[in-house]
């Protein structure tokens, strides 16, 4: 019998109704990059300083000296977790000793920030962390909302401006609520025919596909599968499919294993480039301005290799080129800290342009009859990546060159991963598992159905092609 391909041939490939299913689609996912970065603003953790309380009997000079002194990259700052004693301090600012002068800092007993602390407003107004105190001691619980963030994306996917100094709770709104508009799609974007007819909901298939030769100016054919066509179909609906079968044969085992590690590595790379922006040297409006910007090329490129080269050395590339930059990171002196900057934003090209192509490369492995379980499967491997991925950042916390020297180092390694991937590139859909199953270069145990379907003299198709070693 025909496939869904040649069967549906005559709607050509890109016509109107194919371009307006596409940017729906697109319009769709819009919000979600409104969310998903604004955390770096909503947990933006300003500079600080323990609070030293108005009514405390200092002098200037001792509510000046009152917070002990520490280097941060190569400067002497405030210690933002700490403070000389206050008992101690208005003792000596009572007998007129003056700090530095009668008195030796460095012999002074410190203690915690008993009375709070005093939060910058030079780049952020209020944010979560200025709200609950999340620093020094409680500083993990700022990763840990991010996580959670992410773990509420997770929980989501299985029952179903970046730019602002505002206060966290309006800005969280204004985000939010664009999605709302994206319910609307509902009564406009279709179901796949293609599913629909692997599920045997054939007369639906059929509406839907005469409507979208109607919208591209198309004479459909009056009847657009055989009797006999049907009744295969019918046959091949008799077989139930669940998310064991992403694990049925050897073959397909190493596929959905491999995709799981390749989706959630990529996402650390992604996420926790995205979340690391207000770490770099300069402000931090223009560097996650130019972290968002950086992604246009990424996409474009991505688009140009799927459509000229092969999936897994495209993927390979970008994933090398992310990898290798960030390595270097830790080699760049301090002084040039704009060519660190310039190595992330690479690094944030080649992960975000891998990124995007493994949606692609990820349903072209999978048969029509699982494709929608094994994305979900490696989507929510994605999930578990990004609810990682804060985590990655707050190491830096302890070196700042560790989370490059992580990320970096996964993503090489993914990248190798990816060269014993089959090739889809240039190669029909599979349609059910069986074709799926037989690709080349893997060699798996044949199941008693399979040999039987064989004996019976049907034809072994090479659905993907393999490229390996």
């Amino acid at each position: 019998m025909r496939d869904y391909d040649e069967a549906t041939a005559f709607l050509g490939e890109w016509g109107p109704f194919q371009r307006l299913i596409f940017f729906l689609l697109s319009a769709s996912i819009i919000p979600n990059g409104f969310n998903g970065m604004s955390v770096v603003f909503l947990a933006g953790t300003p500079e600080h300083r323990c609070r030293v309380p108005g009514t405390a009997n200092l002098s200037s000079a001792w509510r000046n000296h009152s917070v002990p002194r520490r280097l941060q990259d190569g400067q002497e700052v405030p210690h933002s977790c700490r403070r000389y004693r206050l008992e101690a301090i208005s003792n000596f600012s009572a007998l007129g000793l003056e700090p530095g002068r009668d008195v030796d800092l460095e012999q002074l007993e410190q203690e915690s920030c008993l009375d709070g602390w005093e939060f910058s407003q030079d780049v952020y107004l209020s944010t979560i962390v200025t709200e609950w105190n999340l620093v020094c001691e409680d500083d993990w619980k700022a990763p840990l909302t991010t996580s959670l963030f992410f773990g509420g994306v997770l929980v989501g996917s299985f029952v179903s401006g970046q730019l602002s100094d505002r206060d966290w709770r309006k800005l969280l709104l204004a985000l939010t609520l664009p999605g709302v508009l994206c319910a609307a799609l509902w009564w406009f974007i279709p179901e796949s025919p293609r599913w629909l007819i692997s599920q045997g909901r054939f007369k639906e298939a059929e509406i839907i596909i005469h409507r979208a030769a109607k919208i591209n100016g198309i004479v459909a054919p009056s009847t657009l599968f055989e009797p006999s066509e049907l009744q295969d179909l019918r046959s091949q609906k008799q077989q139930s499919h669940s998310i064991l079968d992403l694990l049925r044969s050897r073959n397909i085992r190493m596929v959905t294993v491999m995709s799981i590690i390749l989706w959630m590595t990529i996402s650390v790379g992604y996420f926790g480039l995205s979340l690391d922006t207000p770490n770099l040297h300069g402000d931090v409006y223009v560097n996650c301005f130019l972290s968002a910007v950086v992604e246009v090329p990424a996409y474009i490129l991505a688009w140009l290799l799927l459509q000229h080269l092969p999936r897994r050395y495209s993927m390979a590339t970008a994933l090398f080129l992310g990898g290798s930059v960030l390595l270097f990171v830790q080699l760049v002196p301090p002084d040039l800290y704009y060519l660190a900057t310039v190595l992330v934003m690479v690094g944030k090209f080649g992960v975000t342009a891998a990124f995007s192509m493994v949606y692609v490369y990820t349903a072209e492995l999978y048969p029509t009859v699982v494709r929608n379980m094994g994305v979900g499967v490696s989507s929510t491997a994605s999930r578990l990546g990004s609810i990682l991925a804060p985590y990655f950042i707050y190491l830096g916390a302890y070196d700042r060159f560790l989370p490059y020297i992580l990320m970096g180092s996964l993503t090489i390694l993914t990248a190798i991963l990816t060269l014993f991937l089959p090739e889809s590139f240039g190669t029909p859909l599979p349609d059910t598992i069986d074709q799926m199953l037989r690709v080349k270069g893997i060699k798996y145990r044949q199941t008693p159905n399979h040999t039987r379907e064989l004996k019976d003299g049907e034809e072994n198709p090479t659905v993907l092609k393999s490229t390996a070693f």
